[in-house]
């Protein structure tokens, strides 16, 4: 058999992409077409004859519907140590955090951000920034809340419904 030029570098990463194929109970030849790359490169990859791009690795997790930052890892090219998602600041730290934003703003994407992921009752709140001479001139409510617009579907009558086939009769005939 003929000997891995790559050494034990691609063999990880071989190993780990052909242990996702089969458990996705994908062949060789749908994952290369779901991940847009040949078939023998990819087989390549496997056997660890070939050590792929982020590029492709990041078109081979699409194909097996993985995280890439998975595959960048068992390919070396990311460290498993660096930050964790638990590091980064969640997105009301990152709104609370923003000085650009006025506290009205900052509450009003607050509470948009709420209607979208829900108010997580034991999440502490997030630290309010101090505030500036210029930002306590500002109005800020404290107490109130944007109140949420409701629309209700309007009625068509029936001077709407004969305006638009007359419309529609008149462009069948020009």
């Amino acid at each position: 058999m003929a000997r891995n030029p790559l050494g034990d570098l691609g063999n990880g990463l071989g190993d780990y992409l052909r242990e996702q194929r089969l458990s996705a109970r994908l062949s060789v030849r749908q994952l290369s077409e779901l991940a847009g790359i040949s078939n023998p490169y990819l087989s390549q990859i496997e056997r660890g004859l070939k050590r792929p791009s982020a590029d492709i690795l990041q078109q081979i997790a699409k194909g097996l519907s993985i995280s890439a930052e998975t595959l960048y890892v068992q390919a070396g090219l990311l460290d498993p140590d660096e930050e964790a998602p638990a590091e980064r600041p969640t997105a009301r730290e990152a709104i609370a955090a923003d000085l650009r934003l006025t506290s009205r703003q900052r509450q009003t994407l607050i509470d948009i951000y709420d209607s979208f992921v829900g108010s997580p009752a034991d999440a502490p709140a997030p630290p309010r920034p101090e505030k500036t001479a210029a930002r306590s001139r500002e109005a800020t409510p404290s107490s109130t809340t944007p109140k949420k617009r409701t629309t209700t579907p309007r009625k068509r009558t029936s001077a709407t419904r004969t305006s638009r086939a007359t419309s529609r009769a008149t462009k069948t005939t020009s």
